[in-house]
């Protein structure tokens, strides 16, 4: 039996898709990234905006077409979207054979069995479970860096998001458990481990009493082979101390962090339901900056949110200006069915979200270009991702830039190189978002 599987969405979903592989794979099933010789199709969705809705959706219509003509015997929908919509999805879609929800994908090798014998349902379990599959899976980016899910579900509840209600509240993984899946994924070759949760910084507060991050992050240095320790999604007001101090001082982790602050105009944040005023945002990231000077920050906007006016789309140019963030994403508010903020007024016309997220792009471009170029003539360590096909080139990344989000360092050499390698690089050039450098002496 060969198994189609189709990962959609983030990689906090990245990290489910890989637990399920593991344990298809001791099953015994194989792969194939071959629609037409797959005799099961996996689906792996994702919600959280429109956008990634409407492409979860094609996927399974288009996947459901072989599954109508027999050429694959079990079509299996999972993951977000097939939380929120999973009896929909099984009474519309009559090619679709099993649903599962986000906290039931630990059952994904029954789903398949009962399928391939007939057998059509939705396979759920509570949202305040958190499933366990501690051993087996299959790292698919590459093998020299993987992510680490810390925690499952929010209790922030902003009014624009729908993922407390597909995911639930807030479940920090036990850290012995996190501690052996980082053993595990580090004596496989990995050398970047990538933190990732719906929020990272709170973690350990349901299991210990208290923020329990720079615990952690600590136990996670001493394994060794591991070379970088990257942190995502820190909310900024959960910032603390201890953590700062251990980002700081440890040597594996990379001076980078992902604070997501979504707008900086006290009025749009207090109806965002966001825990933090312009004030506290320029204050956290001066402190930051000042305990870490070599400290990247990255963090994404919200352009169009309810009821927003020029005025605070001003401002919120005004402070990207100011604060010069090392990178940063845009995204055009998505009205959200289920949500506080879809019920607001003042909904923003589709043109003028897209003028504003144009606007903020186009001056951050500014800020990143001009930053890239500083850097010409600097040395760098960074890791070798691939070969640039046909040429005497090669691929990296340096502590500043998190995979499939942040820039490339391209590195022109004839020197045979392997992913995962660490290199000394001086840069020679920018393009854009992208270095250019050559290997130093």
């Amino acid at each position: 039996m060969k198994i189609l599987f189709i990962s959609l969405g983030c990689d906090k979903n990245l990290v489910d898709s890989e637990e399920m592989l593991g344990l298809l794979n001791r099953r015994g099933y194989t792969f194939t990234d071959d629609e037409t010789e797959a005799d099961v199709i996996i689906i792996n969705t994702c919600c959280f905006i429109n956008d990634a809705k409407e492409e979860s959706v094609q996927t399974i219509l288009e996947m459901a077409e072989y599954r109508k003509a027999g050429s694959c015997k079990a079509l299996i929908v999972t993951g977000c979207l097939a939380q929120r919509y999973r009896q929909e999805i099984l009474d519309e879609i009559e090619e679709v054979d099993m649903v599962l929800g986000t906290t039931a994908y630990e059952k994904i090798v029954d789903a398949v069995d009962e399928a391939l014998l007939g057998r059509r349902r939705v396979e759920e379990q509570p949202l305040s479970y958190l499933p366990q599959t501690d051993a087996g899976r299959l790292v698919t980016t590459g093998g020299h860096y993987a992510y680490l899910k810390i925690a499952e579900g929010c209790n922030k509840c902003c009014t624009y998001c729908i993922i407390p209600k597909v995911r639930g509240r807030y479940r920090s993984v036990p850290m012995e458990r996190l501690i052996a899946q980082a053993q595990e994924l580090a004596d496989q070759g990995v050398r970047e481990l990538i933190l990732v949760a719906q929020e990272t910084t709170v973690y350990g507060v349901d299991l210990y009493g208290e923020k329990s991050l720079h615990r952690l992050l600590r136990e996670l240095c001493r394994i060794s082979g591991l070379r970088w320790i990257r942190i995502l999604y820190c909310y900024p007001e959960e910032l603390y101390d201890e953590l700062i101090e251990t980002i700081r001082d440890e040597e594996k982790i990379c001076h980078y962090l992902d604070l997501p602050i979504q707008h900086a105009s006290n009025a749009v944040l207090k109806r965002m339901g966001r825990r933090t005023t312009q004030e506290d945002l320029k204050e956290i990231i001066g402190r930051l900056r000042e305990e870490i000077p070599d400290i990247v920050l990255r963090t994404t906007l919200i352009a169009g949110f309810p009821g927003e006016t020029q005025e605070q789309h001003a401002e919120l140019m005004d402070f990207v200006d100011e604060m010069e963030f090392d990178r940063l994403g845009v995204f055009m508010y998505s009205q959200e069915e289920d949500t506080v903020a879809a019920a607001m007024p003042d909904q923003i016309a589709e043109e003028t979200k897209l003028t504003w997220q144009e606007e903020l792009m186009e001056l951050q471009q500014e800020i990143a270009f001009d930053k890239a170029e500083s850097r010409r003539g600097s040395v760098v360590t960074a890791m070798v991702e691939g070969r640039v096909a046909d040429e005497d080139a090669y691929v990296a990344r340096t502590y500043g830039d998190a995979p499939n989000v942040d820039g490339l360092l391209f590195i022109q050499t004839s020197e045979e190189l392997n992913s995962g390698d660490f290199v000394r690089v001086r840069i020679t050039g920018a393009a854009e978002y992208d270095l250019i450098g050559e290997l130093a002496e």
